[in-house]
């Protein structure tokens, strides 16, 4: 990685009409907690996730570079493995009523590599994993690949840590979206 510091970002991070390349250090850049740092094809940090609460995970924030929440991730209290994802630009998030998306996770037994499905108003995704420890792909109900993470490799092709990837997203689609659902993903995996 180039230059990892941040900058002020004058695009807007949430959608954007372009393909993008981001890299995902699966760290928060607040020590003694647990989270994720976003950078972009240019190495400035466009959004990140501080978990402060180690214990309960029960609520996750989805920030920008600024500490702007952009999107709050809640896991529903009485069902297993189920969160709720809510716009907190959306004048519903004071209220919590009515949630942007819903993730449930899936039973491993009867759905192999389907880690967990995702409602998003009238559209269903899935997040499937790939060959590999972190390795990811989400996929919309037509089974085209909205983003897909993999490992990352330096320019002279040395594999990096497992908690470093490269998370390519489609055109055309609600980046902050995409992270959220990252965020639950890692939240399923236990690594924030």
């Amino acid at each position: 990685m180039g230059k990892v510091y941040p900058q002020v970002s004058t695009s807007s991070p949430c959608f954007n009409s372009k393909r993008e390349t981001y890299t995902l250090w699966m760290k928060s850049l607040v020590f003694h907690s647990n989270g994720c740092t976003v950078y972009d094809s240019n190495g400035d940090i466009v959004y990140r996730v501080d978990n402060y609460d180690r214990k309960g995970k029960s609520e996750v924030n989805l920030m920008d570079l600024k500490g702007r929440v952009l999107c709050a991730i809640k896991k529903k209290s009485l069902s297993f493995g189920s969160w709720s994802g809510y716009r907190c630009n959306s004048p519903s998030y004071g209220s919590m009523k009515e949630p942007w998306f819903q993730v449930k996770r899936c039973n491993k037994m009867i759905r192999r590599k389907v880690e967990c499905e995702i409602e998003i108003e009238c559209q269903k995704y899935c997040i499937l994993r790939n060959s590999g420890k972190a390795a990811f792909r989400i996929v919309n109900v037509d089974g085209h690949i909205v983003a897909e993470a993999k490992k990352k490799y330096s320019p002279s092709g040395v594999a990096l840590d497992n908690d470093v990837l490269t998370l390519d997203v489609a055109e055309d689609t609600d980046h902050s979206l995409v992270m959220a659902l990252v965020t639950v993903y890692g939240l399923i995996c236990g690594r924030m």
